[in-house]
């Protein structure tokens, strides 16, 4: 077997993704190894999480930057030193710009907490309720420079209850994120999951419509 797949995972807050891929790494149900963990904010659980587990944890605040380009600009270069195949945002609140993100093309990973195209953004979970949805869920896609946009490569989803608010239905989901995000970065890992104009391929095969996790059921729809 090739040697495992090295990542970065850069996080902003508490780092439940990232504990989620820790645990399916230390359980060896993922053929990758986390090389370092960086935080834009000091104070986060996150980085105690990466610690706790020997990784690399790096602080780089973007408040010591005058603009968003010299910020991205250094962490693209703290993010080299450490020569990962992907990067994998976990939950970093930054908006990235367009030279950090076509710097890592087919190899930056986002979850968003909707069904995208649906509700990009924020405040996902109550504009789900508002718009009285039957269903709700998260999206693994690669980062392009349009936010929210970029090739989904899998997608979990929950029916929303009758009684369902944002808190809950927010609960429900990150349970869903832990489940297929290190889903999404073991198929990269494998070399199952590859990246080319744009697009995402499964097994060779196009993504026109990304595969679904519900009710503990893989559903592929390539």
């Amino acid at each position: 077997m090739s040697a495992a797949l090295d990542i970065v995972v850069l996080i902003s807050g508490n780092g439940s993704n990232l504990q989620a891929i820790i645990d399916e790494i230390k359980a060896h149900r993922m053929h990758a190894n986390i090389t370092a963990v960086i935080s834009n904010r000091a104070d986060v659980k996150g980085l105690q999480r990466a610690r706790d587990a020997g990784i690399n944890a790096e602080v780089l605040n973007h408040k010591d930057y005058d603009s968003r380009e010299d910020f991205d600009l250094a962490l693209q270069q703290l993010i080299d030193s450490y020569h990962p195949g992907l990067v994998v945002l976990a939950g970093f609140m930054r908006i990235l710009s367009d030279a950090f993100v076509n710097h890592y093309a087919g190899r930056l990973f986002n979850i968003h907490p909707s069904l995208l195209p649906e509700f990009k953004g924020l405040n996902t979970h109550q504009r789900v309720l508002d718009a009285n949805c039957a269903e709700h869920g998260a999206s693994v896609h690669f980062v392009n420079s349009e936010l929210d946009s970029g090739a989904l490569v899998l997608q979990a989803v929950i029916e929303v209850n009758s009684d369902d608010n944002a808190d809950t239905l927010a609960q429900r989901i990150h349970q869903q994120e832990h489940i297929i995000y290190p889903m999404a970065i073991n198929w990269f890992a494998e070399g199952r999951l590859t990246y080319k104009n744009g697009q995402a391929l499964l097994d060779n095969k196009l993504i026109s419509s990304p595969p679904q996790w519900k009710n503990k059921t893989l559903h592929l729809n390539i």
